[in-house]
């Protein structure tokens, strides 16, 4: 496919997991891809990488700047960067609380805000953020992180009906838990991580962890013009985890 010929796309958290997998995919099917990352020396061409640390205004700024004089223009934003946290209410202190909503909500706000002008210069302009089945569904141990990204739900569909009027539209993707270097990073701290693989691949009725690539396909099918009529929508990308109750095997 060749939908995004022409267009300009700016992916964050873009050198590694789901950034890495819809930046590489977008270019494929002919957009001209900027990354923001906080190591831009993981991404090579035809990817362009800039350097950006999305939990401060300056550095979103300048890197969206570069990226847009580069770029010659913005028509996609993917706001995919973001950190993941663990626990109940009672394990994680303020600082730890403000840290992750800073990078994983208002960064993507600083994002939006620095883009926002380019946007509304694009006939083809959308917005697709990075949300999660946790914002939907009740998962043990993840209060913080569901919190966050239940305010990018929210998010979305609020600068949805900002914007759409702008010729912007603005959508997010739900993915159950994907296979990516932070669940990665996570099972490595497991006791047992064979047996926290299966338990993660266990509660998705599909029996297994989502892909990265599976994930930047949605992104894609929400970022691209064949879906022009398709603004403030969740697109769940997660085995069937949230909408699926199946009986036990057996039964």
């Amino acid at each position: 496919m060749t939908d995004f010929a022409g267009l300009k796309a700016l992916v964050t958290g873009g050198a590694s997991g789901i950034g890495r997998a819809t930046a590489d995919l977008l270019a494929a099917r002919g957009a001209q891809v900027a990354v923001l990352d906080l190591d831009p020396s993981l991404v090579d061409k035809p990817l362009l990488g800039f350097r950006a640390d999305v939990a401060d205004d300056t550095s979103v700024r300048e890197a969206v700047a570069a990226a847009v004089a580069e770029l010659g223009g913005l028509d996609v934003v993917v706001n995919n960067a973001g950190i993941g946290a663990q626990g109940t209410v009672e394990d994680n202190d303020d600082a730890e609380w403000h840290r992750v909503l800073d990078v994983n909500v208002v960064g993507m706000v600083r994002v939006a805000r620095a883009a926002l002008p380019h946007l509304r210069a694009s006939r083809h302009a959308a917005i697709v953020n990075t949300c999660s089945v946790a914002a939907t569904a009740g998962l043990p141990q993840r209060a913080l992180y569901s919190a966050a990204k239940g305010a990018v739900y929210s998010l979305t569909l609020a600068m949805a009906a900002d914007h759409v009027r702008e010729g912007i539209r603005v959508n997010c993707v739900n993915p159950g838990t994907a296979d990516t270097p932070w669940i990665g990073r996570l099972l490595d701290r497991a006791d047992d991580p064979a047996a926290e693989r299966a338990a993660l691949e266990a509660r998705q009725p599909t029996g297994r962890l989502v892909s990265a690539d599976e994930v930047a396909g949605a992104i894609a099918y929400l970022a691209s013009p064949l879906s022009g009529a398709t603004t403030g929508t969740s697109l769940a990308v997660d085995g069937g985890m949230q909408g699926l109750r199946l009986r036990p095997v057996g039964r």
